[in-house]
Order: C-alpha cells, then sequence, then structure tokens
C-alpha cells in the first residue's frame, strides 16, 4: 500500500533547559511541505541559518549528536529526531532560539507528546523510503561495535549493549512494530551514565543541564557522603546526593527492566534518521555508539543517494547495468560522434566508476586512423576515461544538467597496448580530490583485464551557458 509523507498539522512551542550545553532554549515545531525533510533553525542568529538533519552535517558526537554548518550549530539531536522518527514524520521545520533543545525528562516523551498535540497529518507526496536490499555492515574491531542492516519489507531495529561493567552488564532490546511499540516501549527510555563518569563528564564541560531528573546515574564504584556532595556541587546539583539502594543514584526507579539498551535503540532511531529517508530493513546493533551510528549512517546516506540519482536517469531496470545509453545521455552533454562510453556497470559516489566501451569496427575515427590497420587514437581513451569519470560528480552538485566539465590537465598518460576493432574497453575511475570547482581523478582502462592505458585527471566545474528558446 502506498505510504504518503508526514508533517504535523500546526506549530507547536516547548521549553527548557539543554542537557549538555545548560542553556536554556525554546523549540517550535513548524509544519513543512513536502520533500522538505527535517531541518533546525537557528532563529536567534543573523539570517535564521537552516541546517538539514543529514549525517553529511554532523561536526560532534562527545555523549550526543551534535548537527553544524557554518558557524551555526545544534547538539543533542538525537531524541529530537527519534521522536520525528517514531511517529514517522517526513517534513517538518524545527525552530530554535538557542544552540540545544530542551531534555525534558531525558527521553524522547517531550517531543512526542508536542508533536501529538500539534496533530500529524498526510501530505499528497509518497514516502521516499531507502530500501535495503542487500546485506550492508559496519565493524569497528577496536570497540567491538557491529551495526548491520539487512533487507526486510518493514522497520526493525534490534539493540545489545554491553559495557563490561557490573552496575549494568549486557543488555538486549528490540523493536519489531515501529507504529505500536515506539511510544510506549521506547520514547520513555531514558538516558544514562555510570557515577565514574559524571566527573568526567564535568570536566570536559558537558552535562550543565543534566540532573538527576533527566538522567539515570548507574552506581559502579563506593563513594563517600562527602564526595557525592562535593561532586553534585561540581556539576551545580541543589538537591542532595545519595547512593541508592537500587544500584542508581538517589534511587530513581526504571520504566522498564532494560531501559538504558532501549534507550541505545532511541538514540540509534535518531542518529539513523541522519539517513535522511525512512528505511525499509532490519537493523541489528552490538554495542552501538553515537560515533559508529552516524559513519554507519553515512554510509547508508550514500546508498540513498545513489539509488536515487539511478532511479533519475535510469528508467529501465537491468541486471548490471547502473546506467545505459540513454541514461548517460541524460547525465553528460556529449553526442554522436563523440559519446565514448556505452554502459556504467558499477558506481559508488564519490569514490569510484566502472564503465563499458564497446570498439566496433564503425566508429567514425577508424578510416583515418589508420587506413588499413585501424587504431584506436589514444587521445579518445582518455576522453572514454574521462567522461566515465564524468558520472562520478553527480553527487558533487544539485543539477549535472547545468554543469559542464573541463579538463585543466592530464597528468602521468601512459598507453600500453593498442585498442582495435572488437576490443571491449573496461574503464575505471577513482575520485582522488574533490572542491567546490576542481576534482582530481585516476583512470585506468582495460581490454580482457590487460591494462592498455591510464592517466591522472585535473577537471574544472563550470555553469553550462543557457540556451535562449531559438537553440532549444
Amino acid at each position: 500500500m502506498l505510504k504518503l509523507q508526514r508533517t504535523i498539522a500546526k506549530s507547536i512551542t516547548l521549553s527548557g533547559t539543554g542537557l549538555h550545553t545548560g542553556t536554556s532554549c525554546e523549540m517550535t515545531f513548524n509544519p513543512a511541505p513536502e520533500n522538505y525533510g527535517i531541518r533546525f533553525l537557528r532563529v536567534d542568529l543573523g539570517g535564521s541559518p537552516e541546517i538539514p538533519a543529514i549525517a553529511d552535517n554532523v561536526v560532534d558526537v562527545s555523549r550526543g549528536t551534535t548537527l553544524g554548518v557554518g558557524e551555526a550549530k545544534v547538539h543533542t539531536v538525537e531524541h529530537v529526531l527519534a521522536a520525528v522518527v517514531g511517529l514517522q514524520i517526513d517534513n517538518l521545520k524545527i525552530e530554535l532560539n538557542g544552540i540545544e533543545p530542551p531534555i525534558g525528562d531525558g527521553s524522547a516523551l517531550i517531543y512526542v507528546n508536542a508533536l501529538k498535540e500539534a496533530g500529524i497529518v498526510e501530505q499528497e507526496a509518497p514516502k521516499d523510503y531507502l530500501i535495503i536490499d542487500e546485506t550492508f555492515i559496519y565493524h569497528d574491531e577496536a570497540k567491538q561495535i557491529d551495526i548491520v542492516a539487512l533487507p526486510l519489507d518493514n522497520y526493525r531495529v534490534t539493540v545489545m549493549v554491553d559495557y563490561q561493567n557490573p552496575a549494568l552488564g549486557s543488555q538486549h532490546t528490540g523493536m519489531f512494530d515501529m507504529e505500536k511499540e515506539f511510544e510506549n516501549e521506547f520514547a520513555p527510555a531514558r538516558t544514562f551514565c555510570f557515577l565514574s563518569e559524571v566527573e568526567q563528564l564535568a570536566d570536559m564541560g558537558l552535562i550543565k543541564g543534566g540532573d538527576i531528573d533527566n538522567a539515570l546515574v548507574f552506581i559502579d564504584h563506593k563513594i563517600d557522603d562527602n564526595e557525592l556532595t562535593k561532586l553534585g556541587e561540581k556539576i551545580g546539583l541543589t538537591e542532595k546526593l545519595f547512593l541508592g539502594e537500587n544500584g542508581i543514584l538517589n534511587n530513581k526507579q526504571l520504566r522498564f527492566r532494560n531501559e538504558p539498551s532501549r534507550h541505545k535503540l532511541l538514540d540509534l532511531m535518531g542518529d539513523l534518521a541522519l539517513i535522511g529517508a525512512p528505511l525499509r530493513a532490519q537493523i541489528l546493533a552490538a554495542r552501538p555508539g553515537h560515533k559508529a551510528n552516524v559513519e554507519f549512517a553515512k554510509q547508508i546516506r550514500k546508498l540513498y543517494q545513489q539509488k536515487r540519482l539511478v532511479k533519475k536517469y535510469q528508467f529501465v531496470k537491468t541486471a548490471g547495468v547502473v546506467f545505459d545509453t540513454s541514461a548517460i545521455e541524460r547525465i553528460l552533454p556529449h553526442r554522436y560522434p563523440f559519446l565514448l562510453v556505452d554502459k556504467i556497470i558499477s558506481l559508488e559516489l564519490d569514490k569510484k566508476v566502472v564503465g563499458v566501451k564497446s570498439v566496433t569496427v564503425n566508429e567514425p575515427f577508424f578510416p583515418g586512423h589508420f587506413p588499413g590497420q585501424p587504431v584506436m587514437p589514444g587521445v579518445l581513451i582518455l576522453e572514454a576515461i574521462a567522461q566515465t569519470g564524468g558520472i562520478l560528480l553527480l553527487n558533487a552538485f544539485p543539477d549535472p544538467t547545468e554543469k559542464l566539465v573541463y579538463f585543466m590537465q592530464i597528468n602521468n598518460a601512459k598507453f600500453r597496448k593498442t585498442v582495435v576493432p572488437g576490443d571491449q574497453l573496461i574503464l575505471e575511475v577513482e575520485l582522488t580530490q574533490k572542491k567546490t570547482k576542481v576534482v582530481l581523478m585516476s583512470g585506468k582502462a582495460y581490454v580482457n583485464d590487460v591494462l592498455v592505458a591510464e592517466a591522472d585527471f585535473m577537471a574544472g566545474i563550470i555553469d553550462r551557458p543557457k540556451q535562449n528558446e531559438e537553440e532549444k
């Protein structure tokens, strides 16, 4: 069944103190148009700069996820984004007059309740799901972190945590039906830390807005009353601290037996919102944290961007082909007799592309190069490599059809074997450096796995001249 994008019916405002910065902030959720996505706006700064909630804009992951564009930043966005994802909202404009959203009770409930009060409404455009169709793995050997995305026509998340700390030990949890489970089973799960971490966090300039009402503190070592009082004063608490009999500071009661692992699932949902699209996948995570979550989100976002671009240009899905000739003509400005790549068979955005050029005796250059002994000109092999490399720039600017790519330099060119009619060139190009208007690429051409030519390219990106109506 087709599912439509969602936003909220009206604006709603909440206020409070940020967990880490300790600053006051008023935050307003506003409706947003279709395909707008989730964006934070710092209305207290000149020009009210926008910060799209995407992984590319993450600037810090110290005990929370911070987004930034230029000088504008928003700290600790993961709980807000988890609420947005959990309620399946696609388009939202979030205005803040401070640097960090109100923390509430340390869970996502404050945001869930506000968004539900504002009312959730369907829009006319369909949801743009990222459908995971093959296993995707993130692994950090040093920290023993694993996050896996598996194909599934739904959204499920399973999390296991193991802090190797007797105060908490190992826990696991799973969300199998977001629509039925998120609001009551996961949104109320509060953030937490260990008593041994509190002083360290305070020394790092964090938890300035933390207290025992917005975070669970697990007691993992003994401390006398005098030291506990000094610790409370250091982090600015007015309430007297004491070691709880249940292993939690001030005897705070758990909302769920495995509340810490549920909160880790909540954090993971919020960080994966930075992919920029709702997921259809099963996510399995062992020992996740913000840094790993964001790295995983960045990699999955690349996959999402690539799938969107392929869908934009390749109208007919063909096994083993990313872009056919018709799609290439929609991307590149070249035409007969100078379109020298037939299809793209592999693409990793901003990394590597593999193209194919089938060399036939009908090529227009063979009658003159050379009569009676046709050989493909080396400069045209380089041109074929460069055109293939142009596909790598699809993600470099919003609309590649408005840009042209010109050579600035060709370095280290080598021609190792002649290319003749009947050969099939396999063209491999890697992006080595990308700046705003200049890119560096390294390319190789093969025939039957034998290297026939290679070179390094520097290219400049310019605006394509506008055509007038008569030219069109």
